[in-house]
């Protein structure tokens, strides 16, 4: 893109010398297209009755998705601008969770409204400045309009994770997804820190066969494993004492590698007595404790355990899990409020946990290992999540996801606001109105980045086959007339009073949304030249 270098005629310092910002222009303008050239490709995806985007990666992998993070995730994007938006929608995923679709096309419709902007020769710093109070007072505005929510108004909560539910695949499942998810997040709300949900401490279990109906939450541990069978284990203990081990039961092996060879039968006779005897000793410390359940964290130097070991601990009636992984270690003991044992010297009474029943249930074509009834349980829980195939399971556990952190916003920032474009026009409402006190250039550009807002009821009704011009149009009048929560309802076709039918968003996640998408405007329209350096 290098401009042909311009042989300028000799001026004198006192005149004007001509300056060719021809290629800046250029630059923002390429940034631009680039950029909105990824929103377009998220903008079916958007509301309930939006497209899926089937994603085939280059190992043949097939993802079939409704989430705009996910999407841009798994696209290859290379122009520079247009990697910011993928960026900017996983800023979003991880503020809010949800709403990242939306992010990415109010960014398109800003920097669409920018690039006319631009060429009526207003400055970009203008621009940039303006969209930033325009942000700022969107946001009071927004505020303004919110309800206030309790937690204990359980309602309200499953009717905001639902609508977040229904613009993705298994939206018919939504009457189940959406309560459990909201029973996940309330039980792990710590008491002294209210405001704060860690979703680390959900653990989501994936497990094929079944439908997604049969998804459930556990008050307990779900293990993807099976029982250790060898020599007839046991597959069942009631009122189990629980150790989480990090050590091998499984004879010694020096730190380096060599081999003994040995010549004589006695030697070789000693040598398995001498590891049935320190195998013997282990377990035996192990069952002093009374301990009758071991999950032992998979081991990367040697065998975890051994067929002997398992051999003499089926013996001693002991439930063993073995392969147990590394990063799950703290989760367990979280939830079992027990203490990781790294060695066998250090293993006591007091590091145990204890539960009244440790069982392998069938499930599907697998087994999985469940934990029950915890005494002094931690504060987390477990879903497991069924699907018929792998593309369902995954999409099923990215949507529990996107609910799941619906609930959590609700938790850090207790106010609902409505949905189904409803905020959107609100705001470009006031913002219009705004816009004719201001004075000069920015009332201009303030006007712009209202209009930029309907995109959203706009692509609402048009990804749901209305016809988006009579929508808006009707929606703008209805919010004229003063009905604020006015919002397109996407079954019946028409519009109507959309809090009255249940559609409910976090405030945090509107607000983000603009925020974020304002901030990402800004910088793009900041930068007039891209250098690439070898």
């Amino acid at each position: 893109m290098a401009s042909p270098s311009v042989s300028l005629p000799r001026v004198s310092s006192k005149t004007e010398s001509y300056v060719d910002n021809k290629r800046k222009e250029d630059i923002r303008q390429a940034n631009i297209v680039a950029a909105r050239a990824v929103a377009e490709a998220v903008r079916t995806s958007l509301g309930p009755r939006g497209m899926d985007k089937m994603i085939s990666t280059a190992s043949g992998e097939v993802i079939i998705t409704n989430d705009g993070a996910t999407i841009l995730n798994k696209m290859e994007v290379l122009q520079p601008a247009a990697k910011m938006l993928v960026e900017l929608s996983k800023s979003q995923d991880s503020a809010a969770g949800d709403g990242t679709t939306t992010v990415v096309v109010i960014a398109g419709a800003l920097l669409r409204h920018c690039l006319s902007l631009l060429s009526h020769g207003i400055h970009p710093t203008v621009i940039s400045d303006s969209l930033h109070k325009a942000a700022t007072k969107a946001v009071e505005v927004l505020s303004a309009m919110a309800v206030p929510v309790e937690l204990s108004d359980r309602d309200s909560l499953v009717k905001s994770a639902s609508t977040s539910l229904n613009s993705k695949v298994v939206s018919q499942y939504s009457t189940l997804l959406a309560p459990l998810a909201v029973d996940a997040v309330l039980s792990v709300v710590d008491p002294a820190k209210p405001d704060i949900v860690d979703l680390r401490d959900v653990k989501i279990v994936k497990k094929l066969g079944g439908t997604v109906d049969d998804t459930e939450l556990v008050k307990g541990l779900v293990f993807d494993k099976k029982v250790s069978h060898a020599s007839g284990g046991l597959t069942r203990v009631e009122n189990a004492k629980i150790a989480v081990i990090q050590f091998q039961i499984s004879p010694p092996k020096t730190d380096i590698e060599q081999s003994i060879v040995v010549s004589d039968y006695a030697q070789m006779d000693r040598i398995l007595k001498e590891e049935r005897q320190y195998i013997l000793g282990m377990i035996k410390k192990i069952k002093a404790t009374g301990c009758n359940v071991l999950l032992i964290q998979k081991s990367i130097l040697r065998d975890a355990v051994t067929d002997l070991s398992l051999h003499y601990l089926a013996k001693a009636k002991i439930l063993v899990v073995k392969d147990v992984e590394r990063d799950e270690i703290e989760f367990i003991t979280k939830t079992l409020n027990c203490l990781p044992i790294a060695n066998i010297e250090h293993f006591r009474v007091e590091k145990l946990g204890y539960a009244d029943l440790v069982e392998e249930t069938t499930v599907g074509d697998g087994k999985i290992v469940k934990i029950t009834g915890i005494k002094d349980m931690g504060r987390t829980t477990t879903v497991l999540v069924r699907g018929s195939n792998q593309l369902v399971l995954d999409e099923a556990e990215r949507s529990l996801h996107d609910a799941l952190c619906v609930v959590r916003c609700l938790v850090n920032k207790r106010f609902l606001i409505a949905g189904g474009g409803a905020p959107e026009i609100e705001l470009s409402r006031q913002l219009g109105a705004w816009a004719k006190v201001l004075h000069g250039m920015e009332g201009y550009c303030v006007r712009s980045f209202a209009e930029a807002l309907e995109v959203i009821p706009y692509t609402l009704a048009e990804n749901a086959g209305l016809n988006p011009i009579a929508i808006v149009t009707e929606l703008r009048n209805r919010h004229a007339q003063g009905e604020i929560n006015a919002g397109i309802n996407v079954r019946k076709g028409q519009i109507t009073n959309i809090l009255e039918e249940n559609v409910v968003q976090p405030l945090l996640v509107s607000t983000s949304a603009i925020t974020l998408a304002t901030e990402c405007v800004r910088m793009i329209l900041k930068i007039d030249d891209i250098v690439t350096v070898r």
